[in-house]
């Protein structure tokens, strides 16, 4: 900053008078900002160097934890979640923290027992978290009842939230009304909500259906009312203002580096937007500038090659059509490119508002918007024209039974009749409160992970994530080597991946004489820098290849453990295990229809099956698929375990 500029905003701050309703601000950046921009891989240790400043601004609260932080942690960047909350507290003392709880959902992808939530909301509010911002993605309130008694036990500030959604362009129809979210914020305030938050996770909400509704929830409440609205569409700076004017009390915003695209708006302009108002902020412009220049500097330099550099624009109009989120959107880009088939993004954007009617117009948002979004990838992929949901994920099935709660209009009943046949839990749809029907988990999971988990952190993460957290707690005490794609980077890194790329594009990379031959392991590769394309071949040293052709027809006559793969690249979260050598016997083969993991057997070597049986369970973009025996049979080998990662195709298991 020039010393011109500083004498100026000396100046300004020695006339600044103090607002007399100030507007409050809650920080995003270190939680939804970079899980928006850049899949939630933000390391603790790039939060450290601005901790303190950011302590010093005066945000109403700074979110650090919760929404996909407890998963990618320990999945993708081998961190204990818990420590983070730990870590950060010690730098950050004055401001509460705030984390997006998913109600019984608690931080995963369906509703937990009772047990399980009591514990979690204990153990985190004991880790120092302050503000619990509970949402629940039916808006179904009856899923908040465990969680508030412990939030409010605790002494913290519960945070009621109304997920904000719509069924035309604009606020009004049927079914999400003015009435429907003035009613809803009643319910809130009823449940002892000591703030309410309207939760605009797509960036749908226009300025001027802000107004009213923010007049009407201010008239029909007494606690304070908070907007969360995403950039994703471009309205929200000009949203906030309208909801600024109306009397909206606390507004959620990014540091500028984390601010924008599909994360939410920057605080910067705003403070300067509100300068001598009523409604001023208070904050000193020069520290953001400062803290602002260490993310560019020492921070955002490791992750830029994770941004989404394919789009010139900023804001996604297309939201306002389709109404998906930013990173739902993300999620069904990426899983169409893993399944060679992104040229049929149009079609799932078509079919995609089909599937959300028929299961009852639910909110996108997490875990719904995986819901529907996964299960029309498979419509897409799989339906045939005499035949729709022909694979309906777990999770849609565990929708159109009740577990996760009563959905705004009733769910289309054939597809409800079709999803639970043969359900487990019976054929008829329950309309109790889902975790009723659920039964303890906590004390199970504790004898499963036995001695691996040495306090009730350890035994709260694996009852929420049983695969990979028992994964990440052998990581976490030395019992497995973590491998190199859940390490950090460091500048020094970026630099000299920095200095390959140019190299690349200037012609320079040539091949060194003493190069050694290649081995038949060597392995072609695309590599996209900006507009440019290069094919490189990747021999790898010590190991066998992490991708091999998927078998098509044999396998093995007796299970085989996979070797440990090698990780592709540091920006690789995890390398798909490559499908077990062929052996001689012959049979029908299951391959998997889809990169995913394998997270449960429902069959084993020596088992008979009939056509239609489920054999495993297959996870991918967090939905679990039942994947079915093709035919009548014996199992004769099954070609994976617990926790492996497979690429579309690998022969999973051969029925003889």
């Amino acid at each position: 900053m020039s010393d011109k500029v500083k004498m100026t905003a000396m100046n300004y701050e020695a006339n600044r008078r103090k607002a007399s309703n100030p507007i409050k601000i809650m920080d995003l950046s270190l939680r939804d900002g970079h899980q928006s921009l850049f899949a939630t891989r933000g390391r603790t240790e790039d939060m450290i160097p601005v901790a303190e400043m950011m302590d010093e601004v005066g945000f109403w609260a700074i979110e650090t934890w919760g929404g996909a932080t407890f998963d990618t942690m320990h999945r993708f960047l081998n961190e204990d979640p818990w420590e983070r909350l730990r870590t950060l507290k010690r730098y950050i003392k004055k401001t509460p923290f705030s984390m997006l709880l998913r109600a019984q959902n608690l931080v995963g992808y369906r509703n937990y027992a009772d047990d399980l939530a009591y514990a979690f909301v204990d153990r985190a509010a004991e880790n120092g978290m302050d503000v619990f911002r509970t949402f629940d993605a039916l808006n179904d309130y009856r899923n908040f009842e465990t969680v508030v008694k412990q939030i409010k036990k605790s002494g913290k500030h519960f945070q009621g939230c109304i997920c904000y959604t719509l069924t035309e362009p604009r606020l009004g129809g049927e079914v999400y009304n003015l009435d429907y979210f003035v009613n809803k914020a009643k319910d809130l305030e009823s449940m002892g909500a000591d703030s309410v938050c309207v939760k605009d996770m797509a960036g749908l909400m226009a300025p001027y259906d802000a107004y009213p509704l923010i007049k009407a929830l201010k008239k029909a409440v007494k606690i304070p009312i908070h907007l969360h609205s995403h950039f994703t569409s471009g309205m929200s700076p000009m949203t906030h203002l309208k909801a600024i004017e109306a009397g909206v009390d606390i507004i959620d915003t990014c540091m500028t580096p984390y601010a924008y695209r599909t994360s939410h708006a920057a605080v910067e302009p705003l403070v300067m937007a509100l300068l001598g108002t009523n409604r001023d902020t208070g904050f000193d412009i020069k520290k953001l500038a400062e803290i602002n220049e260490i993310f560019e500097k020492q921070i955002l330099p490791k992750y830029k090659h994770l941004l989404d550099t394919s789009k010139v624009s900023i804001i996604d109009i297309n939201v306002l059509l389709h109404q998906t989120p930013g990173g739902m959107l993300s999620n069904l880009v990426n899983q169409l490119r893993e399944m060679d088939a992104l040229d049929k993004i149009d079609e799932v954007y078509k079919e995609l508002p089909r599937v959300r009617k028929e299961l009852g117009q639910i909110p996108l948002v997490t875990p719904t918007s995986q819901i529907v979004g996964v299960q029309t990838v498979n419509n897409v992929l799989h339906d045939t024209p005499d035949e729709r949901y022909k694979m309906i994920t777990g999770q849609v099935k565990d929708l159109c039974y009740g577990l996760y709660g009563k959905t705004a209009v009733p769910i289309d009943k054939e597809l409800q009749k079709k999803a639970l046949k043969g359900y487990p839990r019976g054929e008829e749809p329950i309309t109790s409160r889902p975790a009723e029907v659920l039964e303890p988990e906590l004390e199970k999971a504790k004898e499963e992970i036995g001695d691996l988990a040495v306090d009730i952190d350890d035994q709260i993460l694996y009852a929420i994530f049983p695969v990979t957290g028992k994964k990440f707690l052998e990581w976490k005490y030395g019992k497995t080597e973590a491998p190199d794609s859940v390490k950090p980077i460091s500048l020094e890194q970026v630099a000299a991946r920095d200095a390959l790329v140019k190299k690349a594009l200037a012609g320079e990379l040539i091949e060194k004489p003493d190069a050694p031959e290649k081995t038949e392991a060597v392995r072609s590769f695309n590599v996209y820098v900006d507009e440019e394309f290069f094919q490189v071949d990747v021999d790898p040293v010590g190991g066998a290849p992490v991708i091999a052709t998927p078998q098509v027809a044999v396998a093995p006559a007796a299970p085989v453990a996979p070797k440990a793969a090698a990780p592709v690249a540091k920006a690789a979260p995890a390398a798909a295990s490559a499908p077990a050598p062929a052996a001689s016997a012959d049979g029908t083969v299951l391959a998997a229809p889809m990169p995913g993991m394998v997270v449960r057997f429902e069959k084993k070597v020596g088992d008979t099956v009939k056509q239609g049986d489920t054999i495993l369970i297959l996870e991918a973009m967090k939905m679990e698929n039942a994947l079915v025996a093709p035919c009548d049979g014996t199992i004769n080998a099954v070609n994976f375990a617990v926790g492996d990662s497979v690429v579309k195709g690998a022969t999973l298991a051969v029925i003889g």
